[in-house]
């Protein structure tokens, strides 16, 4: 719980994954990939429940057995390429609240993004609960620098590089004078559940971003973030070490 609100920790692991097949139990340092966001949710101070949705019985006991509660199989309808996500969000939400279980925030955790910690989770919470006067939702971004749309470049018809965001080359900015931005990153998603009903998703104009350390930005879509991830894992303390330093 948080300032008496209850937390309800949701992992979606659907098996139809077309990018990089079992992708959501895939092994990642020895364990499942849809396992570490259970572990952190279940190390997190403040999240009362943590349940998976998924289609697969399989997933469902891999699932059970990294902590996570399974109280329903999702229904195929739900777990198609095409289902929105809001819709499984939702399905999960009404199924408890029948059986007589109901919960005021809704954070979402999802397999590909494994470097999320407890930490995170309830930095979010508490950012999001004290800020509720302006602020339904939070959700993790990451800046955006080497992939700044200011350094952007297409391809001319005659097949030349040419700057997409300036009128030429000459006029790019230097990295420290371009305007922050961040990117949607996929670390976390929280939110009311009674604004996830009204707005049907995390992000709208009362959303606040969780700002992620650039190291826990990585998510899956191929092989080669699985690499990249890994290696992350294995330097893990050197990257606690950093960021303990910068924030002096």
């Amino acid at each position: 719980m948080i300032e008496q609100k209850r937390v309800l920790a949701l992992v979606p692991a659907r098996s139809g994954s077309k990018g990089l097949a079992n992708k959501n139990i895939r092994p990642l340092n020895g364990k499942p990939l849809l396992a570490w966001p259970i572990e952190a949710a279940r190390a997190s101070e403040y999240v009362d429940r943590v349940i998976i949705s998924t289609d697969d019985v399989h997933y469902a006991e891999l699932a059970r057995a990294a902590g996570a509660d399974v109280p329903f199989i999702r229904p195929a309808e739900l777990a198609s390429d095409t289902a929105p996500s809001i819709e499984f969000i939702l399905h999960a939400i009404d199924t408890l609240a029948a059986g007589g279980e109901h919960y005021d925030y809704l954070l979402l955790l999802e397999p590909t993004s494994p470097l999320t910690e407890a930490s995170d989770i309830d930095k979010a919470l508490l950012s999001l609960v004290s800020q509720r006067d302006r602020a339904d939702a939070i959700v993790g971004v990451s800046a955006l620098v080497s992939t700044h749309p200011s350094f952007a470049v297409g391809v001319t018809q005659d097949g030349l590089i040419a700057p997409y965001a300036v009128a030429s080359f000459g006029r790019m900015p230097r990295r420290q004078d371009t305007e922050p931005l961040f990117s949607l990153d996929g670390s976390l998603y929280a939110s009311t559940v009674e604004a996830l009903r009204r707005e049907r998703g995390f992000c709208h104009g009362r959303t606040l971003p969780y700002v992620t350390p650039r190291h826990k930005s990585f998510e899956v879509d191929d092989l080669l973030d699985f690499i990249c991830i890994e290696a992350i894992l294995g330097h893990r303390a050197l990257f606690e070490t950093s960021d303990t330093s910068s924030a002096r």
